[in-house]
């Protein structure tokens, strides 16, 4: 079935068909390294990774491109603070960045390309945008000249004055005009620097992903993604700056832009204190329920982060992995795993994500009610529903033994209750009591059925 997405360029939702069905490029904004990520920057990356997914079912190849911002003034700033090297500041939290990642079960890119690993391309793509009369140096810096490429605005649908102001841009006396952002910068002696035409210095933040973008994926590829708070200034100077760079040849032919978290209604920020690292809320709670709620909402759409979205979706996670062990008598049939068309048909529709799940749950109430000749199929249609959004991924067993941030020693827990079967079987109930109040006070829940007794941590 064909793919619709919504194009933030064209704002509609268009089917989508790629320049060559035999190679679909994508590129994702990434980190600026300087700190630990916190979950609002996790939500593209989740969306575009079920995204991903679906591109690799539908094409033979996807190159997926996500890079990582190593220079700017946040690291330089942080390094000072910190009082360490610049190099240490952005080694440190982008392998942060990629545990994070990996907790919320997200594949790496194809691709991770570095700032700093693409200074001769960054050069190369400035000296090209002044020789056709897009850019000028003065005093060391180098800016694009924004009155030179008409098209400025498209993206974000506001006029040039108007972006202006919104941009808060500091007009510097070197601009010939307040718009005209900054390519490339002089640097002093303790800040990172590069040889260059025009001086040691180091490059602006947007002439770096439109740098990446056409040394990894070519001139024109076929998604650009990111948050809906990049869309200006940063994609919308992208596109300026690689399109006036390329002759004229469109960047990117579908942008993808992801709406913002709030936390219990209201905007995450510093000042209010409520910031949530994803670093620490993958030692708090289940992975897999932050990646179901932040896969709940539209991601167009805004979603508000709340404890309770968290208790809700680990609710939700426990019922649907309750199946999956009740059959885990069920064998399954050879790989792969069929993805059921109805989750199919959600994704399809610009990633409608909330339908996807609904219909997630719809197998998982079928599966608990099947009988036993349709008790595999039933599990197939699930465990291949749940890959495709990147649930279910565990045994089942696995999910009901992991903590938050409680660390429970298994060996102990099956310990007591081999001495609880023990005490029972010899009818010391009391004992046996005992023991499954120790459980309960270790934050251990068991359960005691016709095959045996199992037991998992209380979550919640």
């Amino acid at each position: 079935m064909p793919i619709s997405l919504y194009n933030s360029l064209t704002r509609r939702t268009e089917p989508f068909a790629p320049r060559d069905p035999q190679r679909v490029t994508m590129y994702v904004c990434g980190p600026t390294v300087y700190n630990y990520v916190h979950i609002g920057n996790a939500r593209g990356p989740v969306v575009f990774d079920v995204l991903a997914n679906l591109l690799r079912r539908h094409y033979p190849e996807l190159i997926y491109a996500r890079n990582i911002t190593d220079v700017d003034d946040k690291i330089n700033n942080a390094a000072k603070q910190l009082g360490c090297e610049i190099g240490a500041i952005t080694e440190r939290y982008t392998a942060a960045y990629r545990e994070d990642m990996a907790g919320l079960g997200i594949a790496p890119p194809d691709i991770e390309p570095k700032a700093t690993a693409h200074i001769s391309q960054i050069i190369a793509m400035i000296e090209n945008l002044i020789a056709s009369g897009h850019a000028y140096a003065a005093e060391g810096h180098v800016l694009f000249q924004v009155s030179t490429f008409s098209e400025y605005g498209a993206l974000s649908g506001r006029d040039t004055e108007e972006l202006i102001a919104g941009a808060r841009v500091e007009v510097a006396p070197y601009k010939r005009n307040p718009g005209d952002f900054v390519l490339w910068k002089p640097s002093t002696p303790d800040l990172p620097g590069w040889d260059s035409p025009w001086g040691i210095g180091r490059p602006g933040w947007h002439i770096e992903c439109s740098a990446m973008c056409e040394a990894h994926l070519g001139e024109t590829i076929d998604i650009h993604a990111g948050g809906v708070d990049l869309q200006f200034p940063h994609h919308e100077n992208e596109i300026a700056q690689s399109t006036c760079a390329h002759g004229g040849k469109t960047f990117a032919r579908w942008w993808l832009h992801n709406g913002m978290l709030t936390f219990d209604g209201r905007k995450m920020s510093k000042s209010l204190g409520n910031v949530l690292h994803v670093h620490e809320l993958l030692k708090q709670h289940p992975p897999e329920a932050l990646r179901l709620v932040l896969l709940r909402g539209h991601y167009r759409q805004p979603l508000d982060w709340s404890d309770a979205a968290i208790t809700q979706a680990v609710s939700t996670l426990d019922g649907w992995y309750r199946v999956l062990r009740d059959l885990a008598h069920v064998d399954l049939p050879e790989a792969p795993l069929p993805v059921p068309p109805t989750i199919e048909a959600a994704l399809c529709d610009d990633l409608n994500t909330p339908q996807a799940l609904a219909e997630l749950s719809q197998l998982a109430d079928a599966a608990r009610q099947a009988d036993a000749d349709a008790q595999r199929q039933a599990k197939a249609a699930l465990l291949g529903g749940g890959a495709l959004l990147g649930l279910l991924q565990q045994d089942p067993e696995t999910w009901f033994k992991q903590a938050g941030a409680t660390e429970v020693d298994a060996a102990h827990v099956e310990h007591l209750l081999e001495e609880r079967r023990a005490a029972r079987a010899a009818r010391d109930f009391k004992r046996a009591d005992a023991i499954r109040d120790e459980l309960t006070a270790l934050g251990v829940v068991i359960e005691d059925g016709a095959q045996g007794t199992r037991w998992s941590v209380a979550k919640g």
